[in-house]
This record gives structure tokens, C-alpha cells and sequence, in this order.
């Protein structure tokens, strides 16, 4: 399957990137880039490896999976022949106020 980065992931890992690096160093950044990556691309063959998560699944949104790579999950939808990654978020944050956010902006 193709595996398409939205927009709105692809700021989210710049996010992340920017707080890594700040907070701990570079070579932090590129391990967890590198996790993520693998994580992601792995996406392409096994699109139905992650679970609904719990909160979306609350609200009925079944469409949407997650995967783990290390403290972050990555939130895709799979549709027909591709993979749709939406969100890239440290685990520890509340997922509902992080859509919460991403609706108000």
C-alpha cells in the first residue's frame, strides 16, 4: 500500500522535532526519527497492525488506527490502497485535547 504523510503529521513531527531537539539533543531527534520512520514505512505492509484507539473508538471514529513507536503514537486511517497517516503525537498527551486543538486552529 502507499503510505501518504498528510500535511497536518507533517507539522506534527516538525513540532516534535523542534521540542527533541531543544529539550534533549539531536542525536535524541534522530533516533526517534528513525523509529518513527521504520514505524511508519512499516505501514505499507501490514496497514491493519495498529488498534482504534480507545478514545476514538468512544466516539465511534473506528475508521482510524494507532500504531506505538516509542513514546509517540502515529494515527492513520486506511482507505482502499493507501494509508493516510493524520496525527503524530507524544503518547503521554491527552489524544481528545490535542483534536480538540487541531479543530480550533
Amino acid at each position: 500500500m502507499k503510505v501518504l504523510i498528510l500535511a497536518s503529521a507533517q507539522a506534527d513531527l516538525l513540532a516534535l522535532r523542534g521540542y527533541i531537539v531543544k529539550n534533549f539533543s539531536t542525536a535524541t531527534w534522530k533516533t526517534t526519527y528513525t523509529k518513527l520512520k521504520t514505524s511508519i514505512q512499516n505501514l505499507a505492509t501490514f496497514p491493519l497492525l495498529g488498534g482504534i484507539p480507545p478514545e476514538l473508538e468512544s466516539l465511534n471514529l473506528t475508521q482510524y488506527r494507532q500504531i506505538l513507536s516509542g513514546v509517540n503514537r502515529v494515527i492513520y486511517e486506511v482507505r482502499q490502497d493507501a494509508v493516510y497517516v493524520h496525527l503524530i503525537v507524544d503518547a503521554r498527551r491527552d489524544l481528545k485535547e490535542v483534536l480538540m486543538q487541531r479543530l480550533l486552529r
